[in-house]
């Protein structure tokens, strides 16, 4: 193979990505790309070349090799463009060695959209013990986000040849594979497979690639930036004198470089417009309980228990544990001298208007303020997307902003094959809490739960984003899990995970909590007896002896000893918001040493490390040879209205189940009460509202609704509707078989409230919608062919729009593009106005505007479906 041969085949694989089966929105946009790349760039490119190589033609082998080995190292197997091959002595770290950045936030997928990981899988065959098997991806639905997903299985057919068939599909709903039914239909075929064989086959086909999904955020600029690096470093490492006609004939590499960076980079830039449109809101739904209905319109409640689906509503609350065989929907109400009235123990029923579809307006018109009458939002979406589209709408409204990211352990979704594992990860948080910013408060915060496995990652990128002076507190927080954790001998059941806490500006206020412990006025602590005398050592700063004069003296303590103040009663420190590394002055032999912290720590040491111990060398060896002392706490009183950071003790609040009951939720999950202490403490009023877009099991909403607080929660997985919102209902209800269940007992929590859920539009799904067609690309003769955005002429999804020349208007037809769009929603979202009103007709703002919902003007939603 030539090297202009190798270079065109390289090209090829790198415009188009690497060759995947099945059917998704990127799947969609791949086939464009080569479309475009066979019947267009190929062969202009081909022509540019030649023409530039005229005048020496000598230089043709050497062009091609030098432009394969610059565009090989940023391209990776699924078309995504970063540092994938960057040879160490030309990576630029040093570019952002300034004043106000640091060099830790410069990863190599720093300058990317983090979208999801997924397999490359094709049709595969495989023989195993004389069995032959087909796997078949052709229908493959590829996964739409990051969300978890099993591969499950389907026999489809067995050959002629005896080979057996598999559809190969994503798990939904908790589907499985299931081998039984596989092993007696392939007995009927009179073959005797059993479950290890099948085990084994499935296994090798698993074994396909995995790889990460990015988006640069501007792929030209990163390409001509990292070419001209490339260049430069070629010129001054290479010959030291320079002839006119090698200066031209590197001209004309920098020429066609740049040619094929112009034309990549619009698919490249496609990408990142799609990834960051405003999202249609699909399938919404209200959950009310009865109370609110009844305070408005008491025959409405009639309604609802007369219609067709109230039975579909009534299964729902048996399985959910709300109501048992005995109830009877005519109890509901009661007759009474001043008319029907709801009966108490029914107040808290949780009316579901997707059963009830035909009165949901009629529900929706009892209130003059719709969205400040609601308590929550519930968002089934990829957090990215979500966020991005709910911005408008919310930015700078939310006071508490609280998640419990994937820790990328290994044990989660992050499961890289490249050794850029922290990069990605890096990526992905970045993205996501650079928006949640936009959202706070200017006295609001944000508190993230992690593990000593990114904690330090996590605290640069959180300083990168909220500013290192806006760090109030890192936490240690002792999980409790009911198996064991680590692998090995060790019977581990529990671990130490942290939390990291900021406020968004200066004008965030801490909040106050009640706890018993050490007394303000003193920190005297006493030092067991091991090999040395007893001691003393005041931790407030105070001048102290310290046990036997000459030996040891407390000289210095840093950070100020103020931020020092909980202790407890296994011997450690609770910080402030620093290091607390104390120096140790050795009298007798009159000299300085620093050996870490005084007795265990549990917070972010300088290296973002967790435990140290004080360590008290011995007279001659230094370092190496001394006693390690855990010391014990005196003088102790019960302290109340203690201010936050210093006496926030979240250790022993997760020895239990993240829900008190078993039908949802394993152990290590955090609590309501711990969702309870962060609120308590982040100045969050009543009716103000909290954010977590990582709801995992639904803590956050779950809480946050018990203590009066509005909320948003936002998760992608399908446990959205399988955990997450049954969970809200019973909430809702303040009873069931789960009773009492994480706060409501401290809290007295009775039931009641009114909440909306629905989906968003996804990446994916935009991908798959939009009509990209095959026409002469260029055809504007002042503009430079790779420059012409081949995208601008295409349809999208203008298929919603139909123009009406009789009537000189456009008319919109959304249903083409996907059914049960939620209209007011999406205008909300997308222009940044909370509903008054929603009608048949049309949707009142805040701000008094009403807009026709069955006429829309396509200037208006123009956004959402051309770009």
């Amino acid at each position: 193979m030539t090297k202009e041969e190798k270079f065109f085949n390289a090209l090829k694989d790198i415009f188009v990505g690497a060759k995947v089966e099945g059917e998704s929105g990127y799947i969609n946009l791949m086939r464009i790309k080569s479309n475009y790349y066979e019947k267009k760039i190929f062969p202009q490119l081909q022509n540019d070349i030649d023409q530039a190589l005229e005048p020496f033609p000598e230089f043709r082998e050497e062009l091609f090799d030098k432009l394969y080995n610059f565009f090989y190292r940023y391209f990776s197997e699924s078309g995504s463009i970063y540092f994938r091959y960057t040879p160490f002595h030309q990576n630029v770290y040093e570019k952002v060695y300034t004043d106000d950045r640091d060099v830790i936030l410069f990863w190599k997928t720093h300058m990317l959209y983090y979208v999801k990981t997924d397999r490359l899988f094709n049709n595969l065959d495989v023989e195993v013990d004389g069995f032959k098997f087909f796997f078949d991806v052709s229908t493959l639905q590829h996964k739409k986000a990051n969300e978890k997903r099993q591969i499950i299985y389907e026999l489809k057919e067995v050959r002629k040849d005896r080979t057996i068939v598999f559809n190969v599909v994503y798990s939904e709903r908790g589907r499985i594979t299931k081998s039984n039914d596989i092993i007696k239909a392939l007995n009927k075929e009179d073959i005797k497979v059993t479950e290890e064989i099948l085990d084994k086959a499935f296994k090798v086909f698993e074994k396909q690639s995995e790889v990460d999904y990015f988006i640069n955020k501007n792929a030209k600029e990163f390409l001509k930036e990292q070419f001209n690096l490339w260049l430069y470093q070629y010129v001054f490492s290479g010959e030291s004198e320079w002839t006119d006609k090698r200066i031209k004939q590197l001209q004309v590499l920098k020429d066609i470089a740049y040619k094929i960076i112009d034309f990549i980079s619009q698919f490249e830039d496609e990408l990142v417009k799609i990834w960051n449109k405003p999202k249609f809101v699909l399938n919404s739904n209200y959950v009310i309980t009865l109370d609110r209905i009844a305070d408005k319109d008491i025959e409405l409640i009639e309604e609802l228990i007369k219609h067709k689906n109230f039975e579909k509503q009534q299964e729902e609350w048996k399985e959910l544990g709300i109501i048992d065989e005995k109830f009877e929907k005519n109890q509901i109400l009661e007759n009474r001298l001043d008319g029907k009235q709801l009966k108490k123990e029914y107040q808290h029923l949780p009316i579901d208007t997707k059963y009830f579809k035909d009165l949901e307006l009629k529900i929706l018109s009892l209130f003059d303020d719709l969205d400040n009458s609601l308590d929550g939002w519930l968002i089934k979406s990829e957090n990215y997307q979500a966020l991005n589209t709910i911005l408008p709408k919310f930015k700078e409204k939310v006071q508490t902003i609280y998640i419990d990211p994937p820790y990328n352990t290994g044990s989660d979704e992050f499961i890289y094959t490249d050794k850029f594992q922290h990069a990605n990860w890096l990526t992905m948080l970045l993205n996501r809490l650079t928006l949640a910013k936009e959202v706070l408060k200017d006295s609001g915060n944000i508190c993230t739960s992690i593990n000593e496995n990114e904690l330090y990652n996590l605290k640069h990128i959180m300083d990168s984003i909220y500013g290192s002076s806006n760090y109030l507190a890192n936490f240690a927080i002792k999980v409790r899990h009911d198996k064991r954790i680590l692998k090995g001998d060790k019977d581990v059941h529990e671990v130490i995970e942290y939390l990291l806490y900021y406020r968004k500006s200066t004008k965030h206020t801490i909040g106050k909590i009640e706890k018993e412990d050490s007394s303000i006025e003193e920190y005297i602590w006493k030092v067991n007896e091991l090999k040395k005398p007893n001691f003393v050592i005041d931790l407030g700063g105070k001048k102290t002896e310290i046990f036997k004069p000459g030996e040891f003296e407390l000289i210095q303590c840093t950070p100020d000893t103020k931020n020092l103040k909980r202790i407890n009663i296994r011997g450690s420190i609770r910080q402030g918001n620093s290091s607390g590394r104390f120096y140790v002055k050795y009298l007798e032999q009159n000299f300085e040493r620093s050996y870490g912290c005084l007795f265990k720590v549990y917070g972010m040491g300088n290296d973002g490390l967790g435990y140290r111990y004080f360590y008290i060398p011995s007279q001659s060896s230094g370092r190496n040879n001394g006693d390690y002392f855990q010391g014990i706490p005196i003088n102790k009183k019960k302290i109340k209205e203690i201010p936050y950071p210093n006496y926030l003790d979240m250790v022993n609040d997760f020895n239990r189940t993240g829900y008190e009951g078993p039908k949802y939720f394993g152990s290590g999950k955090k609590p309501e009460s711990f969702i309870n202490k962060l609120i308590s403490i982040s100045n969050n009023k009543q009716n103000d509202l909290v954010l977590d877009f990582f709801l995992g099991s639904g803590t956050t909403t779950a809480a946050a609704h018990k203590l009066g607080r509005r909320w948003i929660g936002i998760e992608m997985g399908e446990h959205f509707y399988s955990v997450i919102l049954p969970r809200m209902k019973e909430v809702l209800a303040g009873y069931g078989i789960h009773e009492p269940c994480g706060i409501s007992k401290d809290t007295n929590w009775q039931g009641g409230g009114f909440f909306k859920y629905y989906e968003l539009e996804q990446y994916e799904d935009t991908l798959r919608n939009v009509k990209y067609d095959d026409y002469d690309l260029f055809n504007n003769p002042y503009q430079d062919i790779y420059n012409q955005y081949v995208f601008m002429r295409d349809l999208k999804m203008l298929e919603a729009l139909e123009i009406d020349y009789e009537n000189n208007k456009v008319n919109v037809d959304l249903s083409k593009l996907y059914k049960n769009i939620d209209i007011p929603e999406t205008l909300s979202n997308l222009t940044g106005k909370w509903i008054k009103k929603i009608t048949s007709d049309y949707v009142e703002f805040e701000d008094g505007e009403k807009i026709d919902i069955k006429n829309l003007d396509y200037k208006l939603i123009k956004p959402l479906i051309w770009w």
